[in-house]
């Protein structure tokens, strides 16, 4: 069994690439999935925090960014700022399937550069501190 901080670090890892990878689609404009993939940096991000810090695994069975981030708060207040990465939660399930979002289709109805750039910055933040905090 992994020790808490070397389960942190594979969390972390991952969602540095997969940020990575985000921005790699966001680039080649194909925002929909740069969008769920900023969404899921940031939810694998404070997940990480959350293994180095709690031994309560239920935490992890949501995929909301938000309620990551008050459960993320509740341990450490100086991060109360990232509740604002909430938003990246409607990237979740309407960028993947034509039936979450009545009406459209995924693929053409994100064609916002400067909506990508938005949720880029936010898990961005969400990463950095992450970072930060796992590092001490």
């Amino acid at each position: 069994m992994r020790s808490p901080a070397d389960e942190a670090t594979r969390w972390l890892i991952h969602a540095q690439d997969e940020y990575q990878d985000a921005e790699e689609l966001r680039k080649r404009e194909r925002f929909y999935l740069a969008l769920f993939h900023f969404q899921q940096a940031a939810e694998k991000a404070l997940k990480a925090f959350l293994y180095a810090h709690i031994d309560d695994r239920r935490v992890f069975f949501t995929h909301s960014v938000l309620e990551l981030i008050q459960a993320v708060v509740d341990l450490d207040p100086d991060l109360a700022d990232l509740e604002k990465a909430g938003r990246l939660d409607q990237y979740y399930i309407p960028t993947r399937y034509p039936n979450g979002l009545p009406g459209g289709v995924p693929s053409r109805f994100y064609n916002d550069p400067k909506e990508a750039a938005e949720a880029s910055s936010l898990a961005h933040q969400v990463l950095q501190a992450v970072a930060r905090r796992l590092e001490k």
